[in-house]
């Protein structure tokens, strides 16, 4: 099952009195696709949806409605529900009971009693909501079919301290949310406190994942660091091995060159510890850079004298 469909599961589960299941129709209804005075659409690839429209149909206008409904096959075990409406009356109805005008939808709080903004919103979710699966992205999303309708829905959002985004695509108005803290609150606030906890969850793993692999980065990122400074001491002290002055470094630069050459592996503290005076990491950097600095010059005269 998809993890919209899960939500979906757990929010159609808190539609337990007419209240709820009046707000969640309506819900449903106004951020239809089609909404006109000839015919209302409604549509779902949500079995979650199937079963939950017919009761609160019956819930909210008992025997007086007949949507006309069709199941459609979109391959494989995916099919299309359609619940569609071509009786002008009935549209009346509906536009009647929910004081909507299909030339311009916008939500009427007028409708919502009884703290049940939560389940207009959940059934808006259903209506044109979907979440991708927060193990790959964290991204909730409404397919809005008017600019209105967005900008109130937007707002209805920001009321609950979510804040969302819209863009234009495919003459639909796509209202989104990207941050996960906001997408818990939207789910809580619909009903769908398990799969908040379940998103949280995720974030936890993810979290931990992330922590395990920078520090696996800075371990690989320090080894590599200590096997290129261990190279390039090398490497200065062989230069200087060659133009046989090292026994004319001074007694601590020369232990610490033959340390060095014994020892490619060894970071630094480890070959300030192994020194006949031990002494500390940037005690040994320092001795290190004066046998570059000497290492430098043989090469400049060597060079001149080419």
């Amino acid at each position: 099952m998809s993890f919209s469909n899960e939500v979906r599961e757990e929010i159609a589960k808190g539609m337990i009195d007419r209240d709820r299941q009046f707000a969640c129709l309506y819900g449903i209804l106004l951020y239809s696709r089609i909404f006109t005075k000839e015919q209302i659409i409604l549509q779902s690839e949500s079995p979650v949806f199937a079963k939950l429209m017919p009761m609160l149909f019956r819930a909210v206008f008992r025997t007086e409605l007949h949507p006309d409904v069709r199941t459609v096959s979109r391959g494989g075990d995916q099919y299309m529900v359609s619940y569609t409406i071509s009786d002008p009356s009935q549209v009346e109805r509906i536009c009647q009971t929910y004081h909507i005008h299909p030339e311009r939808r916008e939500i009427r709080l007028s409708n919502l009693v009884n703290n049940s903004l939560s389940a207009f919103l959940a059934g808006v979710f259903f209506g044109c909501g979907s979440m991708i699966n927060p193990n790959k992205e964290y991204h909730l999303e409404f397919n809005t079919p008017s600019q209105l309708l967005c900008s109130d829905l937007k707002k209805l959002l920001v009321g609950i301290g979510v804040n969302g985004k819209s863009i234009l695509r495919k003459n639909m108005y796509v209202l989104y949310v990207k941050d996960s803290e906001h997408i818990e609150d939207t789910l809580t606030y619909m009903g769908a406190q398990q799969c908040t906890i379940t998103l949280m969850n995720i974030k936890i793993r993810k979290d931990m994942r992330n922590k395990a692999n920078r520090v696996r980065n800075c371990d690989e990122a320090n080894i590599n660091k200590v096997v290129n400074a261990a190279m390039r001491q090398t490497e200065d002290i062989q230069w200087i091995v060659k133009c046989g002055k090292l026994e004319t470094l001074s007694p601590e630069l020369r232990e610490l060159a033959q340390l060095r050459l014994e020892n490619p592996e060894l970071s630094l503290k480890e070959l300030g510890e192994l020194l006949s005076v031990p002494i500390g990491r940037s005690g040994v950097n320092h001795r290190f850079q004066k046998i570059a600095s000497i290492a430098k010059e043989l090469k400049r005269s060597a060079a001149h004298s080419e």
